[in-house]
């Protein structure tokens, strides 16, 4: 008699996700508000990583800030964790003995589905997307993650951080003649239907090319920390966890240091090789400190024997709606911000907008807590899910799982 082959488990039981992940997926929107927010702002002469040049004292001490704790240092965070999953899921469907092949087209179609949704979300709303970007890695390295060694998985990282930091070299570099208004030029159109035909482009070459370029490496890392268990169980992995979070975010801080005084108009006539320089170790350094960031809330996730507070509840909530909450931070800047709705971004300050970023975070965490508390799920988790397992994902067989 064959027996049978096994059954797909699907996606993880909100109650059986591990909480460290979940906690620094609710801090990770906190800092992608912030590092976006202010690219929906235009009608001031930019600078340095999109920043204006024309800035305020109270802007010059938020972009200072931004840029050493925030820029160049979220979409790590971000890659990381969503590494991570793939790695979850890759162990989980092992511990059930499904084909590695069959795992690897799972990712793959789960990704080709991140790709349409961010295409979706690009083209309605901010061509800044960061969900196509992470689908196309997910196709382009499903076997790397899934099947690869680790070496090989470390290989990838090592040449990914290095490509990232060369990215980031040409980041600060501003073409001839006068500055640009605006990084993403789809803000200022007044016509929404031309607004949306701006992002496409902007979409394809920033959204998905570039970005998935400068984050593919902590992705990779995400899927090796993810075979160790790190996140899953922090306690047991303290003290590597401290030796990546302290050094991680003071190298982010150290490391980042002459671009932000330069993106702050501090340091105001740098030389060509400086914002070079000072670009790569920009990116360099956000890498530690993103990974620095990960390691943190493994740390603060070590359960404490009276069980988690409110805020880390809130937390939690939030990151297992992550793809939602991200989505919703979208809406509501694009409600004001752009000018083809309110246009209340032009020539709105970086403090102003970051304020507006940290508001738009606290509703979305608050709706999260409300949300976990009354059972529902979020909307595009199970969209995803959905589109990715099927309407009877615990009865597919793992044959048919590609």
């Amino acid at each position: 008699m064959t027996a049978s082959p096994p059954v797909d488990p699907g996606a993880v039981p909100t109650a059986a996700r591990s909480l460290a992940p979940d906690i620094a997926r609710g801090f990770m929107l906190l800092l992608i508000a912030l590092a976006n927010v202010h690219l929906w702002a235009y009608g001031h002469p930019l600078g340095p990583r999109g920043y204006p040049r024309d800035l305020t004292v109270a802007d010059q001490v938020v972009t200072l800030l931004q840029m050493l704790l925030v820029d160049g240092r979220a979409y790590p965070l971000f890659g990381f964790l969503f590494g991570y999953g793939i790695g979850q899921l890759a162990r989980r469907r092992a511990d059930v003995g499904m084909r590695v092949d069959a795992v690897t087209r799972l990712v793959r179609r789960r990704g080709w589905w991140m790709v349409l949704i961010g295409f979706v979300h690009g083209l309605l709303l901010w061509s800044g997307d960061i969900v196509g970007a992470y689908g196309l890695i997910a196709v382009a390295l499903a076997v790397v993650l899934v099947r690869g060694s680790d070496r090989a998985l470390l290989g990838t990282a090592a040449v990914g951080i290095l490509l990232a930091g060369l990215f980031y070299s040409g980041s600060g570099l501003t073409p001839p003649g006068p500055p640009a208004e605006a990084l993403l030029p789809s803000t200022t159109v007044a016509d929404p239907l031309a607004a949306a035909a701006a992002r496409f482009p902007e979409w394809l070459g920033i959204g998905v090319v570039l970005q998935a370029f400068s984050v593919f490496a902590a992705v990779a890392v995400g899927a090796w920390a993810a075979r160790r268990g790190l996140l899953d169980d922090p306690g047991r992995h303290r003290r590597l966890l401290v030796r990546v979070a302290i050094p991680g975010i003071a190298i982010a801080v150290a490391g980042g240091m002459p671009f932000a005084l330069m993106a702050a108009q501090i340091w105001t006539e740098p030389s060509t090789g400086a914002l070079v320089l000072g670009g790569f170790l920009h990116g360099m350094a956000g890498y530690a400190g993103g990974l620095g960031y990960a390691a943190l809330f493994g740390l603060l996730a070590i359960r404490p024997a009276r069980g988690t507070g409110p805020v880390t509840s809130a937390l939690q909530a939030c990151g297992q709606r992550s793809l939602s909450s991200y989505l919703a931070q979208s809406v509501a800047f694009a409600a004001l911000l752009p000018a083809w709705t309110f246009g209340l971004g032009a020539g709105a300050h970086v403090w102003q907008t970051a304020l507006y970023a940290v508001g738009t975070w606290l509703v979305v965490l608050l709706v999260a807590a409300w949300s976990a508390r009354t059972g529902y799920r979020g909307p595009a988790e199970l969209l995803l899910r959905r589109l990715t397992y099927g309407p009877r994902r615990t009865s597919q067989p793992a044959a048919s799982s590609g």
